[in-house]
């Protein structure tokens, strides 16, 4: 079955509907026909880039939605996940210290489209990395010539695909850093999406490296989105 471009024009509109049902417009201090005129310019992307690519399956999508921090804080986005078919509200381990989370940039190597949002391609969950040693598994994702997704983009995979964060089956998020040897990481926790993270050089059997083939924006900032 192919994924095509009507197909990831659904995808999309599915995607910018759940981000509206999570109350991503009112963190982001804009209502909700706002917030879809400033995502809005990424559906022709969705649509020309979504063509004939694999359907969303198991812990593989063709394209995400991604909003970054400059619109939605990572403190709030967390709480806006669920697990599949759960209602409890994802949280930030206590492990992260006040201002941590700020400290969380791009990693080298990783370069984020301008503006507050933009769309993530062929993501994958990595899970064959579960076992791996972190910083070994972002090596061997860049030798593919793919990059390790970051804090917002791992929110995004959850919040927009809650069935990809499993049992056994979760992720570090290896395209955030801070300096030092923490891998920010998404598991389970209590029934819920956690935000938590390990070290850099210690192996988890249930975690594995999220990756995706390339990031795509528009161009516009937010103030011009937003007009």
């Amino acid at each position: 079955m192919s994924f095509d471009g009507c197909d990831a024009g659904a995808e999309f509109d599915r995607q910018l509907g759940v981000l509206v049902d999570r109350g991503y417009p009112e963190a982001a201090g804009v209502d909700a026909s706002a917030f879809a005129a400033m995502l809005a310019p990424l559906r022709e992307v969705a649509v020309a880039r979504g063509a004939g690519t694999a359907p969303p399956s198991g812990g593989r999508v063709p394209f995400l939605l991604v909003v970054t921090r400059d619109l939605v804080p990572v403190e709030e986005s967390v709480p806006r996940t669920t697990l599949a078919g759960k209602d409890r509200p994802g949280v930030v381990d206590r492990n992260y210290r006040d201002g941590d989370l700020a400290r969380f940039a791009p990693a080298g190597g990783v370069v984020l489209p301008a503006g507050g949002a933009y769309l993530l391609l062929d993501v994958d969950r990595g899970e064959e990395f579960c076992g791996a040693v972190p910083d070994e598994a972002v090596e061997a994702v860049a030798a593919r010539g793919r990059s390790p997704l970051t804090i917002e983009e791992g929110i995004a995979l959850v919040t927009l695909h809650p069935g990809a964060l499993e049992k056994n089956r979760c992720f570090s998020l290896g395209g955030s850093r801070c300096g030092d040897r923490r891998v920010p990481a998404v598991w389970i926790s209590r029934g819920a999406p956690k935000l938590g993270w390990c070290w850099a050089g210690n192996p988890h059997t249930w975690l594995g490296m999220a990756s995706a083939a390339a990031r795509v924006g528009t161009g516009a900032d937010r103030s011009a989105a937003v007009g």
